[in-house]
């Protein structure tokens, strides 16, 4: 099984760099690797025990492969998957497909990361893939948007370089659990660094520009797979480093409110979609236990949404109101939303359902709230009106009932979760939001400032974020 994970590791890269070989194979070269990172990932979730490799003994180097990467792995797979599906009557060149599976192999290694070193090299890569996903039109505005990308991305993983090194010198290990024994200003330079490149509360306000303003299948991807990079280290982390959990639990809380708050108020259809990230995201830090399952479903969900919002008639909210979208796409869309909202049926149930119950007591009430204001944000979208809209290419079917499938068939791994109340107070969260949207925000017109969005305020807050975490670490 070593040698086997070892091989599935490489195998992305070997692939990505060949393609420019066999340029002619690009898309089926690029399935097979996402196809055989979906098995592999099956395979984890039926492994007895997890795997633990120590690639530098001395040094704390290790990879872990075990449930909780099971999730966000297969939740890569299938979005991967789909994205490729997607682009592939399109005239994506081959190193659009190259930039895909290097960045889908970048993200495999570091949800097996367990040591700062080994994370770090893997998001580095991620950081150098996704900027040129980002700006593949070549156009201005694209190649701003990825440098502007790029470069928060290297300021953030500056600071978590420093903190790695600074655990490193406490502990003569990279190991996630050293930790523990870190100096503070360790922990907050490593946690801001995870933050930031996760778009995770106010110092991942980059998020919404960059997915919103990526072509539609690359803001699948950021917003499916990429940004979980950030968040997996801080799920480990917090499982593995007790002192850790409070610090993430609390950073859940806020990032999942301040999301939705954005979201709701959004009148472009993509940036309501990224906010949301950003409150999902939250989610998958508020429970660290079964984080892994949310990333699941909101991976799978998110990414179908952003594909469908590409082929809508227009981005803004008004004029959608006053179009009318194909029945079929609008289908594809309840489904989508409804699963993300928690609707039964769907692995969005579950998935928020659990987190519901390993929440902390002073977390509840927060948490139900943002549960009360997604489905009010995607009561946006389920209520617009469809009718004999325009139809949509033939092709674009295939990764999306791929994605809603795979939605209907995760539902089973929580079947527990299928009790009356569990059903009850789902439908009764939807209700109420469906409620508030109607009856007030339909109407609501309120355009929240995106001064904090602009460059040189996101390096700013960077470093009150490292203030505020220097006083929680300390406290």
């Amino acid at each position: 099984m070593s040698t086997l994970t070892l091989a599935w590791i490489a195998l992305p890269f070997f692939v990505g760099f060949s393609i420019y070989l066999f340029p002619k194979l690009d898309r089926y070269l690029a399935l097979g690797v996402a196809l055989v990172s979906a098995g592999y990932a099956l395979q984890l979730f039926m492994a007895k025990s997890p795997l633990t490799l120590q690639l530098l003994d001395n040094f704390g180097v290790t990879l872990i492969a075990d449930s909780l990467s099971s999730y966000f792995i297969l939740t890569n797979a299938l979005v991967t998957t789909a994205v490729i599906l997607y682009c592939w009557h399109t005239n994506k060149t081959a190193f659009f497909y190259t930039q895909s599976i290097i960045l889908h192999g970048s993200v495999n290694a570091a949800f097996l990361c367990a040591d700062f070193i080994s994370l770090y090299v893997a998001l580095e890569v991620i950081g150098i893939a996704a900027f040129l996903l980002i700006a593949y039109p070549r156009t201005n505005r694209s190649i701003w948007v990825g440098l502007r990308y790029l470069f928060v991305s290297n300021v953030a993983m500056l600071f978590y370089l420093v903190g790695a090194v600074l655990v490193y010198q406490a502990n003569h290990s990279f190991a996630f659990t050293g930790l523990s024994s870190a100096p503070t200003e360790a922990v907050a330079l490593i946690v801001l660094g995870l933050l930031s490149k996760g778009g995770v509360f106010v110092s991942g306000l980059w998020l919404p520009l960059t997915h919103s303003e990526s072509e539609t299948p690359v803001s699948a991807m950021l917003s499916g797979v990429v940004v979980k990079t950030g968040v997996f280290p801080l799920v480990r982390c917090a499982l593995m480093v007790e002192e850790i959990d409070p610090i993430v639990r609390i950073f859940g809380v806020g990032t999942a409110l301040l999301g939705v708050v954005y979201a709701i108020f959004e009148q472009d259809t993509k940036r309501t979609l990224a906010f949301s990230t950003v409150s999902q995201l939250g989610w998958i830090l508020a429970a660290p236990m079964v984080g892994g399952f949310f990333a699941l479903a909101h991976g799978l969900a998110k990414s179908s949404l952003f594909l469908i919002a590409g082929n809508l008639p227009s981005r803004n909210f008004k004029e959608l109101q006053d179009k009318q979208i194909n029945t079929v796409l609008w289908i594809a869309l309840l489904i989508a939303g409804l699963s993300i909202s928690g609707f039964p049926l769907f692995v969005g149930f579950g998935a928020k359902i659990l987190t519901l119950k390993n929440v902390l007591s002073w977390q509840w009430i927060a948490m139900n709230i943002g549960a009360v204001g997604t489905a009010l944000v995607y009561a946006k979208f389920i209520f617009l009106p469809h009718g004999k809209g325009k139809d949509v290419r033939p092709s674009f079917w295939i990764p999306i009932i791929l994605l809603l499938g795979a939605l209907i068939v995760a539902s089973g791994m929580y079947l527990e979760g299928y009790t009356l109340a569990n059903i009850t107070k789902a439908l009764a969260i939807i209700a109420v939001g469906w409620l508030a949207y109607l009856l007030i925000f339909q109407r609501v017109v309120l355009k929240l400032p995106r001064v904090l969005e602009q460059l040189e305020h996101l390096i700013g807050v960077m470093s009150l974020m490292l203030i505020l975490l220097f006083w929680m670490v300390m406290a």
